[in-house]
């Protein structure tokens, strides 16, 4: 099944298996799916997110990461820019997630980074998706 925002659907599976307390979600690779995963990686909202190859279309395998009350750690999980109203924010716009307890990625000419980098590059851009 396709899908007109991808984003938007990684996204909701994420928040959904979390409510689930699935461990491991299973979707469709795309290039900015993977490069959102691995952020969620770096900055320890997952657990880990690896592709598998298979034809006709590469999986991206997402292991969420609880803590010791088997809760979930993204608390949430938001999609901000959307097809039908985009979002475009300079360098110096660039928000800060819960009083900078979170992290907001953004669709730079960098590639896609958090909002950390973004300001440590002097970039701005589409604003992605907020997570705490």
């Amino acid at each position: 099944m396709t899908s007109s925002d991808p984003i938007a659907d990684l996204l909701t599976r994420i928040r959904n298996a979390g409510t689930a307390r699935l461990e491991t979600i299973v979707l469709p690779s795309s290039k900015i799916k993977v490069s959102i995963a691995n952020l969620l990686v770096r900055d320890g909202y997952v657990a880990s997110a690896k592709v598998i190859e298979q034809a006709p279309q590469n999986k991206l395998e997402i292991v969420l990461r609880y803590d010791q009350q088997q809760r979930v750690v993204i608390r949430g999980i938001n999609r901000l820019s959307k097809p039908g109203c985009r979002v475009y924010i300079g360098k110096d716009e660039i928000p800060r997630v819960k009083n900078g307890l979170g992290s907001c990625y953004l669709s730079t000419s960098k590639g896609v980074i958090s909002d950390a980098d973004a300001r440590k590059f002097g970039v701005g851009g589409e604003l992605l998706c907020e997570v705490w």
